[in-house]
Order: C-alpha cells, then structure tokens, then sequence
C-alpha cells in the first residue's frame, strides 16, 4: 500500500496536538516554530522565546509584523493579551531552572535512546557553537523533536548511536517526524503512530533499527 509524508503543517498539526492544556512551551528555530500556528482552539499554551518573550502568538498576517517582535530566530510574531517580554539572562534562568514543560527542536540526529545532536554537522563554516538549545534539551520537562525522518540523501535521521555532536544525552522523549512517531525509550525505540499505509517492515527498513509496537 503506498502512503503520503505528513507536510510540515500537517507535522505542526501532530505536534500541537500532543501538548497539554497549560503548558508552558519553547518552539526552537526553523520547522517547530510553525507549531504555534496549529494549537488547538480553547487549549492555553504559554509560548516562551529564549531571546525574553513569554505569551506569543501565532505568526502575524502578512503586513502585519513588527520587526522589533521577533523571536530567537527573527522572525516576526504576535503576543498574546498577558504576554510580556524581558532580559535574555532571565529567560535563560527559565530554561535552566526546570519552568518549562515541553520544547520542540529539529534535529540533524536522535539516538534510539534519546542522544540529541541538532547544533552542527561538522561542515566547514556550519554555526560555530550549539546556542540555547542545550540548555532547552536538559532543562525541560520533556524534550520533543520535529524533523523529517530522512536525509535528502535518504538515509534515517534516527540511529543506533550519533556521529555528530551531542547536544544532549538521553533527553528526547519523543520524535515526531513526516512519516511516524516515536517514543526513546531506554530499550530503544517504541512506535507512537505511522501515516496510512505505511507498515511497520517498511518503517524498520527506513529506520534502519529495530521499533517496538508496545
């Protein structure tokens, strides 16, 4: 049976859905920011920026942005009624300090276990040091990931153990990705979902590693 990748709102969608009336989320930069655009209506999440802004949006229309509102990656967003912002120094004290629930990273690797490597693939002239994102991984509650599960080369992002560099151990609670999601588990990987049509051989194929169904 042929199946269909989740696009990235599709895959925003699945994210959004997960998180708890309450929360209090960080959206890293690139694909998990469009997270913001897919909560459900009549559920409170408390959006927070490591550059200092707690309470935002979802992205402004277009014509509508104030570039002096941007978040970590700078881009334009909205603030919510309540929100505020404040000192780089006090949002990393919420970061560090166990404050928020859940953050949503990309990833260039997970580990089976939950070994997050997202900062560089060891290419000349990549970002030269990792950012808030460590800080966000062993802060959080719960670290999730959102990334396509393959390269465009077609190899699986998800391994038995990374080769890049680490941003954190064991820290990945789950991977949502455009074809599946999952759990890491200290046993390895356990199987949340897949896309219609999409058997669970064919998952372990593109995987590349065993996952557990219970």
């Amino acid at each position: 049976m042929s199946y269909q990748k989740r696009s990235k709102d599709e895959l925003a969608r699945r994210v959004a859905h997960d998180i708890h009336d309450g929360a209090y989320v960080n959206l890293g930069i690139g694909m998990p920011t469009l997270v913001a655009n897919h909560l459900p209506e009549g559920v409170e999440v408390i959006l927070q920026s490591e550059n200092g802004i707690l309470g935002m949006g979802p992205a402004p229309a277009a014509g509508a942005e104030d570039f002096d509102l941007i978040n970590a990656g700078k881009q334009p967003v909205t603030l919510l009624p309540g929100g505020a912002y404040f000192h780089h120094a006090d949002s990393f004290a919420m970061m560090r300090g166990g404050h928020l629930d859940i953050c949503v990273l990309g990833a260039f690797q997970v580990s089976a276990t939950g070994d997050l490597a997202n900062w560089s693939t060891g290419e000349p002239g990549a970002i030269p040091a990792v950012g808030g994102a460590m800080d966000l991984a062993v802060g959080a509650r719960q670290t999730w990931v959102m990334m396509d599960l393959l390269t465009k080369q077609g190899a699986s992002k998800i391994v038995e153990r990374c080769s890049y560099p680490l941003t954190g151990l064991a820290c990945v609670k789950r991977i949502y990705t455009d074809l599946a999601t999952f759990a890491c588990t200290r046993e390895g990987l356990r199987l949340i979902d897949t896309v219609p049509g999409l058997g669970h051989a064919e998952l372990e194929r593109l995987v590349g590693l065993p996952i557990a169904t219970a």
